[in-house]
């Protein structure tokens, strides 16, 4: 279990949900019409008959704090005085949305492959028309509007084998993979299925974990078996909380234990796993016939030295004919990385030890969706093809790409040598991903307010609050990713530009200074 804070939270975040929607949609109260008796019908959708799955699912980045967020924001445009000038929304991990410019080719190859009249007009690199001309060969009217495989454009399949190819150097089988809109979509497919007829299909997540999952697991009615991460430890996931969690789950006797979540590099936590620790989670799921999902759209996002990136997919292979039989799903997005085409939804799933006729079900599930949005899918094609050297593209599209990179390692050292310095925060090392989910100490003396606003309301959704309202930032609490008992968090993006970072970091340390002034 998360915890009774989680409940809270959630209590909390419906009635700020309910509240500033009213607000922003200019409702006052709800409409309803009462007919005689002898008219009188049961309404097909109310709160009260809507799909509990639905009514229960939360989503903490794009909850009650954000929400205020985008309710202050709108005031501020419409010149309502707050002691700032904008919101600055460091919740979501939306690299554009903060900043970032698109890459070139990515846009010049998705203008050429959506309006073909640019391929013969000679204004884009010969290398993006040729990369066009070869995707729409592949399409049926050679068009992106037309659907596509419902598994995805053969030729980037085939591009995305050869990316997992060369970067695990074993080779891999365009057949098991899948492309998706955004890993989202492939995530939750994965979940779909294991649910069961007889019992809820039991996901192991990591405590803190990315919301999606708690929301995606409510959503399909499985059941979340929460196991912590190591915050001591660089949040490593430690051998013996897997065995508590999932031994205490089996006594509980809610589901039926199917699948073991792991985000690597961590979202919200930042850490990168060892190839030791990763032999240790497959043989885990090994021993306990778990299907092993692993998150890894922060690939390309390591910060570190000391720690290299390495798949599941690798290290599983790497282990032998012992683990033939073994069943891993693995997912990446064009949201993350240094690509950040986070609106155009693109990303695919690589299965491994799926025989062919549990590869025709996968099929199945992914045909009623029709298939990924074919412009998803074009970027996904350079991110697992970019421009090599000696192409015409390559020198500008490197160039893009270091200056993301490099910016991002800069921020993840900001970010943790500001947290640490201030008195009642820490924050471990940011090894990847795009995210800092530092500890604080939060006085109790807060707890009063707190609940005069709302007797549901946490401490770190109340310290959240308050930040926003007196400094126009938005953290997310720790209270939606879920955290040990007795523990308080907040995780921040690290993705606005070097320079207004900079400044949220020193408006934070200065409100948290004050705040625990007041409330000592």
């Amino acid at each position: 279990m998360i915890g009774a804070s989680v409940t809270r939270g959630i209590s909390l975040t419906r009635s700020l949900l309910s509240r500033n929607w009213l607000e922003m949609a200019g409702t006052k109260a709800a409409y309803t019409t009462v007919s005689p008796p002898h008219m009188q019908r049961e309404v097909p959708l109310t709160i009260q008959n809507l799909n509990p799955c639905i009514r229960e699912m939360e989503y903490a980045v794009r909850g009650a704090v954000p929400l205020e967020a985008l309710r202050i924001a709108n005031e501020l445009k419409q010149g309502v005085k707050y002691p700032f000038k904008e919101v600055v929304f460091a919740n979501i991990g939306d690299c554009q949305g903060t900043g970032q410019k698109p890459l070139t080719f990515v846009r010049q190859l998705i203008a050429c492959t959506a309006d073909t009249s640019l391929l013969d007009k000679g204004i884009y690199p010969p290398d993006v028309c040729e990369r066009a001309r070869a995707i729409l060969a592949d399409c049926g009217g050679a068009s992106l509007g037309s659907y596509t495989d419902s598994r995805g454009i053969t030729i980037i399949r085939k591009h995305v084998q050869e990316f997992i190819t060369a970067r695990d150097g074993i080779p891999a089988n365009y057949e098991s993979i899948f492309l998706t809109n955004g890993a989202t979509d492939g995530i939750k497919a994965a979940i779909a299925l294991c649910l069961m007829e007889d019992k809820k299909a039991g996901v192991m997540i990591p405590i803190p974990q990315y919301p999606l999952y708690s929301a995606a697991i409510t959503e399909l009615n499985a059941h979340a078996i929460n196991y912590y991460l190591d915050e001591d430890n660089d949040w490593s996931i430690r051998m013996e909380e897997l065995e508590r969690s999932l031994e205490e789950s089996i006594k509980e006797n809610k589901s039926k234990p199917k699948i073991l979540v792991v985000i690597n590099p961590g979202n919200p936590t930042g850490q990168c796993l060892p190839e030791d620790n990763m032999k240790e989670i497959i043989k885990f799921c090994h021993r306990n016939s778990l299907l092993l999902l692993a998150d890894e759209v922060y690939q390309e996002n390591v910060y570190v030295e000391s720690r290299n990136f390495s798949s599941f997919r690798k290290v599983l292979l790497e282990m032998g004919k012992d683990y033939k039989d073994f069943q891993l799903m693995s997912f990446n997005s064009t949201s993350k990385g240094f690509i950040g085409e986070c609106g155009i939804r693109g990303g695919y799933v690589e299965m491994i030890g799926f025989p062919e006729d549990l590869l025709q079900q996968v099929y199945k599930v992914f045909s009623v969706r029709l298939c990924a949005n074919s412009i998803g899918q074009v970027v996904v094609d350079v991110m697992v093809k970019p421009p090599q050297k000696g192409d015409p593209s390559f020198e500008l599209f490197d160039e893009e790409r270091q200056f993301i990179l490099q910016s991002l390692k800069r921020k993840s050292v900001m970010v943790y040598e500001k947290f640490n310095s201030i008195p009642g925060i820490k924050c471990n090392r940011l090894q990847g991903s795009m995210y800092a989910f530092p500890q604080i100490e939060i006085p109790e003396g807060a707890l009063k307010d707190a609940h005069k606003e709302d007797p549901n309301m946490t401490l770190d959704t109340f310290y959240c609050l308050e930040l926003l309202r007196q400094e126009g930032i938005c953290f997310v609490p720790g209270t939606g990713f879920g955290q040990r008992p007795g523990t308080l968090h907040i995780r921040t993006t690290i993705l606005p530009k070097e320079d207004v970072l900079g400044r949220v970091l020193e408006r934070f340390e200065s409100f948290h200074k004050k705040f625990t002034a007041k409330y000592q």
